[in-house]
């Protein structure tokens, strides 16, 4: 009886005959039951979210273009993008158009890519890991893109930073996995354990080249890089940050049942028919990869990762059919207004949108948690 009530409480899972007559997953019996925390009616609901948060960010990024001190309509923004994409003809002076098109577009839409990248990072690795404390720099990533950042800048050759940043995230990729899979299989624990050693001798590095190296303008800029800001951003940081959404965030929204049947486990997504040692490395090489390319464009910028995905989770669930696209909408949208925010609330002095982040993020995430347990 004892045997009975264990097997009674595992997920059912039927497999069938393959036309070679060895066992293999059903295809309906394998599809992952409902993840903790789903409700009933999530489709109907994620459909509207994603509706409205898609309209509020294509809002948001024409009316944040406008914000600044040279007053600009809509109409002027759409009047500069439309001429530079040659449907209609240039009605702005060329400075007002290069407002418009060299310095607040770029910026905008920097922000929409590197926000909804890390908040599509920062549900994966919380999938991945079971951990809600889970972010994107959670496999040292940030320590490392920050050594090769701070190194460029102290040699005078800011110009290399993005390179320089995102092979420090890479170099913290490799060693964090190659600690983990010298401790034994790739384990959420193990993962989350090497790279929190790996974070503490990089961010080591970091302080001891700051302590010796840095002077001047050069500490101000690497201060102002530590911290995140989008300041100075070009098309060439557009085309960085949303490249790398477009090429590893499409393949991470792919992998939303892969990661609902992690949110059971290694044992039961590996009945479920997940190759889970190959999956989640493939998983965690991708979203590190993502990381590293936006950290080179931004810098570190917290929270966004962090309580984007909750935040989502607390209004359609769990399943991340939903959750991995809707985080990302939500994180470009919140990134954009809050790099507005950081560039323009103490004029003439922008503030790194780092900062801002933490002083918006915290609050917010505690008010989510206590709704949440209200409505529980």
């Amino acid at each position: 009886m004892e045997s009975v009530g264990r097997a009674a409480a595992q997920p059912r899972i039927e497999t069938s005959r393959s036309s070679n007559g060895s066992p293999g997953l059903d295809t309906d019996a394998a599809r992952p039951p409902r993840p903790p925390g789903a409700r009933s009616g999530d489709g109907a609901r994620s459909a509207a979210w994603a509706v409205t948060l898609g309209l509020l960010l294509a809002a948001s990024v024409v009316v944040a273009v406008t914000i600044g001190p040279a007053g600009l309509s809509p109409a002027d923004v759409w009047a500069s993008v439309l001429a530079h994409l040659g449907i209609g003809e240039p009605t702005l002076s060329p400075l007002r158009d290069g407002i418009v098109w060299e310095l607040r577009m770029p910026r905008v839409l920097s922000a929409a890519a590197v926000g909804a990248g890390l908040a599509l990072c920062g549900a994966v690795m919380q999938a991945l890991t079971r951990n809600p404390l889970a972010d994107p720099y959670l496999l040292g990533l940030s320590s490392g893109a920050s050594v090769g950042a701070v190194v460029v800048i102290v040699l005078g050759v800011g110009l290399l930073l993005p390179v320089a940043a995102f092979a420090g995230a890479l170099t913290a990729l490799v060693a964090t996995l190659a600690l983990a899979n010298a401790a034994g299989p790739l384990t959420p624990t193990r993962t989350v354990l090497a790279g929190l050693a790996v974070s503490a001798v990089f961010g080591a590095f970091t302080s001891l080249i700051i302590f010796w190296s840095a002077t001047g303008d050069s500490y101000r800029e690497i201060l102002n890089w530590l911290l995140g800001s989008l300041a100075g951003t070009d098309w060439t940081s557009v085309a960085i940050a949303g490249g790398a959404v477009i090429l590893i965030g499409v393949p991470l929204l792919a992998s939303a049942r892969t990661l609902d049947a992690f949110a059971f486990g290694d044992t039961a997504a590996a009945a479920l028919g997940v190759h889970v040692g190959r999956s989640r490395a493939l998983l965690l090489t991708g979203t590190a990869l993502l990381t590293g390319a936006l950290v080179a464009v931004s810098g570190s910028i917290g929270f966004v990762g962090l309580i984007l995905p909750h935040a989502v989770r607390f209004l359609v669930g769990a399943r991340h059919r939903a959750l991995l696209p809707l985080s990302a909408l939500a994180g470009a949208l919140f990134l954009v207004w809050a790099d507005t925010g950081a560039r323009t609330l103490f004029d003439p002095r922008e503030l790194p949108v780092g900062i801002l982040t933490a002083l918006v993020g915290g609050p917010v995430f505690a008010v989510l948690m206590l709704r949440n347990r209200r409505l529980a």
